[in-house]
This record gives structure tokens, C-alpha cells and sequence, in this order.
């Protein structure tokens, strides 16, 4: 019987990248974003994959994660999953160590469909062959003309839903969500987020507000622990408008407790943060077993074929930043088309390859784990 490759090499990149312009949601600035790449090799293929993240988490990776599995069984992606898990078991499974598992998983997936000559989408098992994207971004900071140009611009696209960000002035957001509703006409769905921003009653009345430029999403209206908010919003608000909460989950635990409150309509799974595409198939399956849709939290390189591989996936956020960091850094990036993201069944893995001249101004940290290293790390005792 023929063994399988096992992983000779993991390294570890970080590429710090500047926003196009300064960015805000209800809670929070920003005007930079960084992603956390991992480049698995096995068998002579390297499989790629990533979380957004910053550099803390890629010491992570090196340090305790990558060591551990330097001569594991590449096609053996529970095991090395499940070897993460335990490693990291004093350190708290939330957080930085789960967008750390994330991002070695999502290479093992992508390593795998290389080793296999096949998408991460046929190998999870391909249920559907294109995954609805909605455009996302109308964020706090932009001006009512930035609004509606980008908006506007993804319904004319052929977005058939965009969202846009709310909460940081609750008066002047009714004003924001009825431009935005002029700006891609009444055919496309429109989404708002509030990332947490509200108090139970304002958020409560925003809902009802919102329900006149026909909002059908209503994303954190509330902190998204504060689960009896969430449910209180969910039956208290208008009829025909979901509400979607769970991005910030970072293991099955947190997206069951969300799902037994009956805090939302729609769970929301992030394979970058949900301790990678392992840990969403584990969200789908909560969802199954409740009838609850699933949505993928921005990533869209990976989510689109995590998304046509799962049974609840409904859509998946095609989030401006994500997406043109993606295009900056990987050829073979998917297009939106007709409203759909369909992944490449011609490309194996993810389809990706990064583009390293392009982004090397970027890197701020590399590190390399191989098999002639000895492990490092405490134990976890």
C-alpha cells in the first residue's frame, strides 16, 4: 500500500496592507488590513492558505502549530486539525489561536485538492455550483457620494444584494440607508450591519426605520454575545428582514449556543477565524441539524468553495477590502458573475497563486518550520 506525503515544510508570511482610504464601521477605524499566509509543502505541491489576522498570529503558527505537524500525514487534514486543537489547549481555543488554526487548515484544504488534482470544492463534495455574493462595504467613513458610487457601482454590477455599515450616528443613518436605496433602485436586496453598535430599543427602532427603504438585513444589530438582544430584535422587528449574527465565532460551541437561543435567521461562519474551512464544515452541520441558512463572513477566495461544498451556505460576502486584497495578492482570484462567485473546477485547491514580486513591499514578517528543525514549544502539561 502506497503511504501518503507528509508535510516536509510550513512557512509563515505576514503582508501588512494600506486601505485605499481611511475605513470605519459603528465601533471601530482602520487603515490597514493584514493577511496571515501559510504555504504548506508535501508530496512537491504547496498548498496555500490564510486568515486576516496580524503578526502575533503568525508567531503562533511558527512557534506551537507548525512544529507539531512537520512530518504529519498531508492528506490527513482531521488529525493534523485535531493536533492544533490540542496544542493550543492552555493558550484558550477563541481568538488568535483559532485564526491561527484557520490559516494552517486552509492550506491543508488547498494542499490536499493540489495533491488530488482536484478544487477544494469537489473535494468537500460539490452541492451546488455557484454561491451567491453580496457587495459589502458603505462604511461610516464615506461620504454619501462615496456611498452610492460603490454601491451603486456593485448593483450595476449585477450584485443582487450589497450591504452597507451603520451605527455610528443612528439619526444620520436613515438618511444614509434611504441614499443608498436610491442609489441601486429597488430591485437589489440591501443589508445593513451594525456591528453591535445599538442598544436593544434603538436597534429596535432603526429596524422598524429601515423597513420603509426595504432592508431585508440587519447584521449585529446588537453586540452579538448579547444573545436575548439579538432574539428580541429577531421577534420584535419587522416581518421579512433577517437577522444575522456569528462572525465573530471561533468554535462549534459558540455558534450552538447562538443557534439554541434563536438569537438569528441566519448564522454567519468565518473559515479564516472558525479555525479554517474544518471548523465551517462543523457551523454547516449546526445548521443542518436546526433548518438555520449559513452565510460566509468575507474571504471570498476560500468561501466560495467552502460555500458550494456545504448543504445550509446561502451567500457569501464579498467584502471590499478582502476582495481587493485578494486580487492584489493571487492570481486566480473568482469574478462576480451574474451575482454568483463559482469556483474554478479546472484549478486545484483554491485556484490561487500568489503573486510574490507584487506583494513583497508588503511582507513585515516571514518565518519557515521544516523537517530538519526540532520541534519547539512548551507542553502543554
Amino acid at each position: 500500500m502506497q503511504s501518503s506525503p507528509t508535510i516536509e515544510r510550513i512557512q509563515v508570511s505576514v503582508y501588512t496592507v494600506p486601505t485605499k482610504t481611511p475605513e470605519s464601521d459603528g465601533t471601530i477605524q482602520w487603515d490597514k488590513t493584514s493577511l496571515v499566509l501559510v504555504e504548506v509543502l508535501a508530496g512537491g505541491k504547496t498548498g496555500l492558505g490564510y486568515s486576516y489576522a496580524d503578526t502575533s498570529t503568525a508567531l503562533l503558527i511558527d512557534q506551537s502549530l507548525a512544529p507539531r505537524l512537520i512530518g504529519h500525514d498531508a492528506l490527513a487534514i482531521g488529525g493534523a486539525w485535531r493536533t492544533m486543537v490540542q496544542q493550543i489547549r492552555n493558550l484558550g481555543r477563541p481568538g488568535i489561536a483559532s485564526m491561527a488554526i484557520a490559516a494552517v487548515d486552509n492550506a491543508l484544504w488547498d494542499l490536499k485538492g493540489k495533491l488530488l488534482n482536484v478544487s477544494v470544492a469537489a473535494l468537500l463534495g460539490i452541492v451546488r455550483p455557484g454561491i451567491r455574493a453580496y457587495g459589502s462595504g458603505g462604511f461610516t467613513s464615506y461620504s454619501d457620494s462615496q456611498l452610492r458610487e460603490q454601491l451603486g457601482g456593485w448593483a450595476e454590477a449585477g450584485f443582487l444584494a450589497v450591504k452597507m455599515k451603520i451605527g455610528r450616528d443612528a439619526a444620520a443613518d436613515i438618511a444614509r440607508v434611504h441614499a443608498a436605496r436610491k442609489a441601486i433602485g429597488p430591485k437589489v436586496e440591501l443589508f445593513v450591519d451594525a456591528n453591535g453598535a445599538y442598544t436593544r430599543k434603538q436597534a429596535l427602532y432603526q429596524a422598524h426605520r429601515f423597513r420603509d427603504d426595504d432592508v431585508t438585513w440587519f447584521e449585529e444589530p446588537v453586540v452579538a454575545d448579547d444573545l436575548k438582544g439579538l432574539r428580541l430584535i429577531r421577534d420584535a422587528g419587522p416581518p421579512g428582514m433577517n437577522i444575522a449574527a456569528g462572525e465573530y465565532g471561533y468554535d462549534s460551541w459558540y455558534f450552538r449556543r447562538m443557534l439554541d437561543a434563536g438569537a438569528v435567521d441566519v448564522l454567519q461562519a468565518d473559515a479564516t477565524r472558525c479555525a479554517g474551512v474544518t471548523g465551517f464544515l462543523l457551523a454547516d452541520a449546526l445548521c443542518e441539524s436546526r433548518f438555520v441558512p449559513l452565510s460566509a463572513h468575507t474571504s471570498p477566495s476560500i468561501h466560495a468553495h467552502a460555500c458550494c461544498g456545504t448543504q445550509r451556505a446561502i451567500n457569501v460576502e464579498y467584502f471590499y477590502d478582502h476582495a481587493r486584497i485578494e486580487t492584489m495578492a493571487f492570481d486566480g482570484v473568482l469574478k462576480v458573475t451574474d451575482g454568483l462567485l463559482s469556483p474554478d473546477l479546472s484549478r486545484p485547491g483554491f485556484g490561487l497563486m500568489l503573486k510574490e514580486a507584487d506583494m513583497r513591499n508588503y511582507r513585515v514578517y516571514e518565518a519557515t518550520s521544516e523537517s530538519a528543525r526540532e520541534p519547539a514549544g512548551e507542553a502543554n502539561q
